[in-house]
């Protein structure tokens, strides 16, 4: 029923935004430990992972956008599952940005609300289109994390873990959206989705 999805929907929105998030699966890092880092790194390594937690936000946003216009199940049940890892991810991110002396992004909220509706439209276009979307944002996030563990500190064994894990479950979420029929997206799009991409990733390193 519709007023079930609204609910179901809101509810995701909120847990997002101010609840705890609790990974189903352990940490990457969780046997690794914590080498001495200088403050520029452990200020840089905090940045970039305020980043990836505002990318973990926008994909549950997406994701609960997509899923709430979506009629076919097979597709529904995809995009919880992926959601369910991404959940992981934003636990990850935020457990390590705390130990980092770090802090989450104060536009969250705002990054949320634009990513749902982004997702909703992307849904509206239909099945194809909506994984489509949903394998080029994975494409553009995996090839996001790989640029971080570039220029993340060798010696951050803890923090580059994570990266490399949350790399890892981005190309299978892609490679799943393809083999569940999604297309191509036109190059335009592409590169208006990395644009927008760049501004948030610019913004959410400082704020």
């Amino acid at each position: 029923m519709m007023i079930d999805r609204l609910i179901t929907t809101f509810d995701t929105g909120l847990r997002t935004l101010f609840a705890q998030p609790v990974a189903s699966r352990a940490r990457p890092d969780g046997n690794t430990e914590e080498a001495p880092l200088s403050t520029a790194e452990k200020n840089q390594a905090a940045a970039l992972m305020r980043i990836n937690h505002v990318g973990e936000v926008c994909a549950q946003a997406l994701y609960s956008g997509q899923a709430f216009v979506s009629r076919d199940a097979t597709i529904v049940n995809a995009l919880k599952q992926a959601a369910t890892e991404e959940t992981d991810h934003l636990a990850w991110c935020e457990g390590r940005i705390h130990e980092l002396g770090g802090r989450k992004s104060l536009l969250n909220p705002l990054w949320y609300v634009g990513s749902f509706g982004l997702g909703t439209v992307a849904g509206l276009l239909g099945d194809r289109w909506n994984l489509g979307f949903l394998a080029e944002t994975e494409k553009q996030v995996e090839a996001h994390l790989a640029s971080h563990l570039e220029v993340l500190s060798p010696a951050d064994h803890k923090t580059r873990k994570i990266v490399a894990q949350m790399q890892a479950d981005e190309r299978e979420h892609a490679d799943t959206a393809h083999q569940l029929g999604g297309v191509a997206l036109p190059i335009p799009v592409q590169f208006g989705m990395k644009f927008a991409s760049k501004i948030m990733t610019k913004t959410a390193y400082y704020v």
